[in-house]
Parts: C-alpha cells; sequence; structure tokens
C-alpha cells in the first residue's frame, strides 16, 4: 500500500522529498504563507494554491487513515476481522470504499433481516444463498423452519425472511456497491421536473424538463437544481437503467442451474430495488453536490484574488459615495491615507432642485480638499447617483475621474463592532461611504475588515457548506496579504491579523503597543509585543515593512534570518546597504550573473530559489506587485443602454467569473455577460482559463435587451457585417 507522502507525491507531480518537507515544516507549525516564501528549496518553490491543495489532502489522509484504524478496531472487538478483510480496509482509497467495508459489521437498526435472523431463519437464508446444484428447492428447505411460537406462521413467511436476510446480505457486500456506484455514475442521469402541473416562469425554467448524465452536469445545474428543490419548486431524482444495473448483481451472486437460483435472483432484484439504488441515488446527489460546492468554492477563491490584488489608487484625496433613494446619498472625503477629512449626506435622486443642490455642494468639498477620484457603490439607486457624478465632473470643468465600485459587505462592515470602534463618531451609513472610498484607494487594506464570504464574487455562496468556504477564503486572503506585505506602522489589526503567525491578540496587541510607545523603528522590535514570540516572530517578520527603519532591509521582503546573506550579496557585487537605500543598484541582476548565480548563493549561504528573491527585493525595497497590474479604469463619462449598437467595441472591467461565462463593466451601470462560448475562438473548458477579476478587457455588443435589462458581450471581435 503506497504511504501518504507518494500518494500526494503522484497527486501532485511532485517529488517524494519535497512532500516529505513541506509535512514536516506543517506538522512543525510553520505557515502556508511562510514554507511558500522562505523555504523554497525545501519544497522546489511550489506556490501557496499547491501548498494548500497539499495541506488540504494531507488532512483527507490522514482523516483516512484514523477511520481505517477505528473500523479495523470496531470489526476486531466483534472477533470477525480476518487478514483479508484488514487487507482490503487498508486498501481502501476513499471514505466510501472503507464505509462500504464496514456496512456489515456496522450496528444497525432494527430491519426486515435482523427481525428475520430473530425469528432464527438466518441458516435457511445460508442454505438457499449457498445455491448448492443438489441443494433443495426453497419450498421444502422452508418447511422445517416453520414455528409460529416464534412468529413463522407459513412457509411463505420463512421464505420472506430467508429473502430478506439475503436482500440485506447483497446490500452489505462493498464490491457490489463499488461496481455500481462506478456503474450508476458512468450511466446514471439526474431528472428535475416542475413540481406544480402549471409552474410560473422563475429562474428555475430551464429545469422543468431537464435531464442530464451524472458525470456531466455542471457545478452551477447541480446548484441550482437543488436550490430548487428546496425551494419546492423542482422534483429531483436520478435515473438508472434497471436491468443494465442488475446484470452485475446477478453476475456476483447467482449459481446458474441451481434450485435457488430464481429465489436468489428475486432477493437480488429487492436488494437494488429497496435497499441499494436509494442508497445510490442519496450517494450520487451528496457526490454531485459535494463537486459543486468545492467547484464553486474555488471559484470563489479565484474570484477573490484578484478582487484583493486590484491595483491601489494610493496618494490621492478620494470622495465616496454610498448611494440611497430615501435616505439619501452619504458622502465621504478621505486624504490620500484614508483619514476621514469631511462627510455629508445629499439627495440628487428627490427631484432636480435636490440634485442641483447635491451638484453645488459636493462641488464645494471638491474644491475645498482637492478631491482627485470619486468612487461611487455600485448598490441601489448607484445608476442616477453615477450621472450626477458625471454632470458635477462636466461643471467642474474636469479635473476629477470616477469609478463604480464594488460595495458587497460595506454595510456588512459598517454596522459591525470594528466600524463602531474605528468611527466612534459617525453613523453607520456614513462608515460605508469611508469604505467606499477606502476601497479605491487600497482595496485589500479595506476588504480585509469584511468577512469573505461577503464580497460577492462567484454563485451560491449562501448555499455553500460554510466552514468549508471560510476557511478556503481566509487562506486567499492570508495568501494575497502576505504577497503585498503589511506597513507595521499604519496597518489595522484586521489587516496584520492576516499576516503569517500573527492572529487576532497578537494583531491588536501591535496596535495597542504602537499607540502605547509609538512607531516601531525595527521589525525586531515587533519582539517586545506581548504574546508575540520567537516561533510567531520567524513566521511574520518577512512580511512586515517597517518605512521608519534605519536598516533598509527592514523596508523588503527579505527576512531577518537572511541579513546576513543579503549584505554579503551586496558585498560580491561591489555594493551596500546604502546603495541600496539610496536606488543605485540597477546592475545588481547584472553584476550577479557575471559572478555566477550557483557560486554567488554558495557564497552566500542560501539556495538559488532565496538569492532571487532577496535580488528582487533589493531592486524594489518596498515594491508592491499590485503596482504590476493593469490600473483600474477611471471614467469622466456614462453611457446609458439605449447608447449601446451590436457591434460597439468598449473596455471593461470582469467584475464577476462564474461557469458559464463572465460580467463585465461596461460603464452603463448593468454589467454585461460574455457567455462562455464568446470568450475566445477556441474551446475553453472554463472562463477562469481567458479572465480573471479585475482584467481590463475589450468586449464587442452582441444584444441589448432593455426590457429585461440584459446585455450580451463578446471577446471574439466580430468581422465586418456579422453582427
Amino acid at each position: 500500500m503506497d504511504t501518504i507522502i507518494q500518494i500526494l507525491a503522484r497527486e501532485l507531480g511532485q517529488k517524494e522529498t519535497y512532500i516529505q518537507n513541506v509535512v514536516n515544516l506543517i506538522d512543525e507549525g510553520n505557515t502556508i504563507p511562510f514554507i511558500a516564501r522562505y523555504r523554497k528549496e525545501l519544497h522546489g518553490a511550489m506556490d501557496d494554491t499547491t501548498l494548500r491543495a497539499l495541506a488540504d489532502r494531507l488532512q483527507y489522509l490522514r482523516n483516512l487513515d484514523k477511520r481505517r484504524e477505528e473500523v479495523k478496531a470496531a470489526i476486531e472487538g466483534q472477533g470477525k476481522l480476518t487478514e483479508e478483510l484488514s487487507a482490503a480496509i487498508d486498501a481502501a482509497a476513499t471514505l466510501a470504499e472503507v464505509e462500504d467495508l464496514y456496512r456489515p459489521y456496522k450496528q444497525k437498526r432494527r430491519t426486515r433481516a435482523t427481525m428475520a435472523k430473530e425469528k432464527g431463519l438466518e441458516p435457511l437464508a445460508d442454505l438457499l444463498y449457498d445455491q448448492a446444484m443438489d441443494g433443495p428447492v426453497p419450498e421444502e428447505a422452508a418447511a422445517g423452519y416453520v414455528d409460529p411460537e416464534k412468529g413463522v406462521e407459513s412457509v411463505e413467511d420463512a421464505l420472506q425472511g430467508a429473502s430478506d436476510i439475503i436482500a440485506e446480505r447483497i446490500s452489505d457486500d462493498a464490491n457490489i456497491r463499488k461496481l455500481l456506484r462506478e456503474l450508476t455514475w458512468r450511466k446514471g442521469y439526474l431528472v428535475s421536473a416542475a413540481a406544480d402541473k402549471e409552474p410560473e416562469d422563475t429562474v428555475y425554467r430551464l429545469y422543468y424538463q431537464f435531464r442530464a448524465p451524472l458525470n456531466r452536469l455542471q457545478g452551477h445545474q447541480v446548484l441550482a437544481i437543488n436550490r430548487g428543490e428546496r425551494e419546492e419548486v423542482l422534483k429531483v431524482s436520478v435515473e438508472m437503467d434497471r436491468e443494465a444495473a442488475l446484470i452485475p448483481v446477478r453476475r456476483q451472486v447467482l449459481n446458474p442451474g441451481a434450485p435457488a437460483m430464481t429465489f436468489v435472483r428475486a432477493a437480488a432484484e429487492d436488494a437494488y430495488d429497496r435497499l441499494i439504488f436509494p442508497s445510490l441515488e442519496r450517494e450520487m446527489r451528496n457526490l454531485l453536490t459535494e463537486q459543486a460546492d468545492e467547484g464553486a468554492i474555488k471559484m470563489f477563491g479565484l474570484n477573490l484574488k484578484p478582487l484583493l490584488m486590484q491595483p491601489p489608487v494610493k496618494g490621492f484625496v478620494t470622495m465616496g459615495l454610498d448611494p440611497g433613494y430615501r435616505n439619501g446619498c452619504k458622502v465621504a472625503v478621505v486624504d490620500g491615507t484614508g483619514k476621514v477629512l469631511d462627510t455629508a449626506v445629499v439627495y440628487p435622486t428627490f427631484n432636480e432642485k435636490k440634485k442641483q443642490e447635491a451638484i453645488d455642494l459636493l462641488s464645494k468639498l471638491i474644491r475645498k480638499h482637492g478631491v482627485a477620484h470619486i468612487a461611487i457603490g455600485n448598490g441601489t439607486a448607484s445608476r442616477e447617483t453615477e450621472q450626477m457624478t458625471v454632470e458635477l465632473i462636466r461643471k467642474l470643468g474636469g479635473g476629477v475621474s470616477y469609478m463604480i465600485v464594488n460595495e458587497a459587505g460595506a454595510s456588512v462592515y459598517s454596522a459591525s463592532k470594528l466600524a463602531a470602534e474605528e468611527f466612534p463618531d459617525y453613523d453607520v451609513n456614513l462608515r460605508s461611504a469611508v469604505s467606499i472610498a477606502r476601497r479605491l484607494q487600497d482595496p485589500l487594506a479595506e476588504l480585509v475588515k469584511i468577512d469573505p464570504k461577503s464580497i460577492g464574487v462567484g454563485q451560491y455562496q449562501h448555499d455553500m457548506p460554510q466552514a468549508r468556504l471560510g476557511e478556503t477564503l481566509e487562506g486567499v486572503v492570508e495568501d494575497c496579504v502576505n504577497a503585498v506585505g503589511v506597513d507595521l506602522n499604519t496597518a489595522s489589526a484586521p489587516l496584520l491579523a492576516y499576516v503569517a503567525g500573527l492572529n487576532n491578540t497578537t494583531a491588536r496587541n501591535i496596535v495597542k503597543y504602537r499607540e502605547e510607545n509609538g512607531a516601531f523603528t525595527t521589525r525586531k522590535g515587533v519582539l517586545k509585543v506581548p504574546k508575540l514570540g520567537p516561533k510567531a516572530f520567524e513566521q511574520c517578520a518577512g512580511f512586515l515593512r517597517v518605512p521608519e527603519s534605519k536598516n533598509v532591509l527592514d523596508h523588503t521582503g527579505v527576512h531577518p534570518e537572511s541579513y546576513e546573506a543579503a549584505q554579503k550579496l551586496l558585498e560580491v557585487c561591489g555594493y551596500s546597504l546604502t546603495d541600496v537605500a539610496a536606488g543605485t543598484i540597477d546592475k545588481l541582476s547584472d553584476r550577479v550573473k557575471a559572478y555566477g548565480s550557483e557560486k554567488a548563493a554558495q557564497a552566500c549561504g542560501v539556495g538559488l530559489p532565496t538569492l532571487e528573491d532577496i535580488v528582487k527585493e533589493l531592486l524594489k525595497p518596498g515594491r508592491d506587485p499590485r503596482d504590476e497590474l493593469p490600473k483600474p479604469i477611471l471614467r469622466t463619462d456614462v453611457m446609458e443602454m439605449k447608447d449601446l449598437k451590436p457591434g460597439m467595441e468598449l473596455t471593461g472591467t470582469v467584475r464577476n467569473v462564474i461557469d458559464f461565462g463572465v460580467f463585465v463593466d461596461i460603464g452603463v451601470h448593468q454589467d454585461g455577460l460574455v457567455h462562455i462560448s464568446q470568450l475566445s475562438g477556441r474551446r475553453v473548458r472554463h472562463p477562469s482559463e481567458v479572465c480573471t477579476v479585475g482584467d481590463v478587457v475589450t468586449v464587442w455588443v452582441l444584444e441589448v435587451d432593455e426590457k429585461k435589462k440584459r446585455i450580451s458581450l463578446t471577446m471574439r471581435k466580430p468581422k465586418e457585417g456579422t453582427v
């Protein structure tokens, strides 16, 4: 039997040595971001996504091992564990296979078979199931088991009891279940129909007469059908050709020509109809749901990462507008660091007079504070607010641009305890305007304050297993925060809590220590923070930036354990830390190449991957990887749906990637859909192969349905006269 290390190496296509090293590092309490960034030599530079997949699979395989031992111990306790059964349990590759092997020995509730056994009919069942060629016919054999005192009134009663025992035995056969599970997955269908004879036109209309192979169903179809069933709009079932399924069962249990064969055949069919197929139907539905959940959760993670990693629009005074009808549009002006300068409430949707009053007030705020950008939340009344903003910009004569910002989770944040602590003097609604402004300035720093599940990038987030979804998304946020790095002297507690090795308690302690003792002047200063010990420091130090430090290495992603190596490298190449601070080491890469990378790594006492990382960090101290991504689109004008014409070319930002396509913001308030078939000239298996959230893309209008507010787009340039 393969070891866990061998299984992981095969599945991930990695060397066993690397897998073993990662497992050891995880067991020693190292975090995934730390392992990914600072232990590359030990794992061959696997990325954080691969390492998280490894950690997840490791947990599953260890749970599988644990369950194997529990099952063997339980069967051993009954005195029924044979060498053959023990070997089969050890060889079982999934939890389902282990449970199949355990099924015959599991303590059952009272079944028809257990009641038949209590009546003394098990020997009759054994005799008939044996199907000896010279055995008795079932009726003759059953005659000797008629016993009214035990509740067996007739031959028919005896045969029924024996049939029940045989049916349960067949149902408990692990091999039969495995064969039927695989067959049902290959040949079965999921079928859904409208629950009512005259159904209404709902979002589930596609599934009113739906039938698809189990192994070809898309995740979004499964999740939609499940929700339709929960809402009692759909009736759902699994279909399997009964005759095709019974063939392997008969092959396994029948002895052709035996006197009892027909009897056992009937018991086998009863086992399939009454026990096996209902169980398999539940299994198939569960399997489909698990796969759909995992796919949707993975998609959430893929969408969340680029959303968090959107390039910040730093250093500009920004106005945040949280649109609304009845309660007005909430306004907050923040400076380049996110500090609140001013707030207001305007009512541009009430009437023309109120709109002009709003424009006048906002104009004054823009001139007073030197506002460069306006961030508009994309919720209720967003369209009207955007139109007012365009009118405002025209009246000002330009000089200001705006962007629609995804406000998902802003209301959750503004009503949270954290927001109350951060803005005790502001109304809940004004807090969300501040959050919207800051989302434009630094999406990552602001979005970490919100539960990742509340950030709307995906499908059916409320239908997912919440613990699993939360765990995955927390991992994505952690990877993003650590990829960017965190300013130790300005970061909020929620941002610090995502740094490898830190938690909510140590993050709050850092902020408290900072408030009481002033800014940190070195990385090592963080060791004075209560409850932050050497292990936590090892994990977090490389991800913390201290711009106030005199040691320029504290500004970079170079880990303190590699400071000597960095200084040695500079020495070898004829530079010093002063040159790094002055930004005069632009020839460092050339000098390392001339010296010999391998030789330089050896001289510095580090591996080649670490040396390459040190060079990158020294060349751009305090670099932000987000700055290398396409900048967000800032607009000064607005279009409406009626302005769109088929064939029109537009530039937009990808807002969401889902199984059947991508939604693109093209500046008309309503996002347009690029169906998966319109993403590329080649066949695309999943939209994530082509786009990620935040991508700036060129699209062409295919069709506009103003009534249903639907815009169909394509990323395939139309030929002249084809649209």
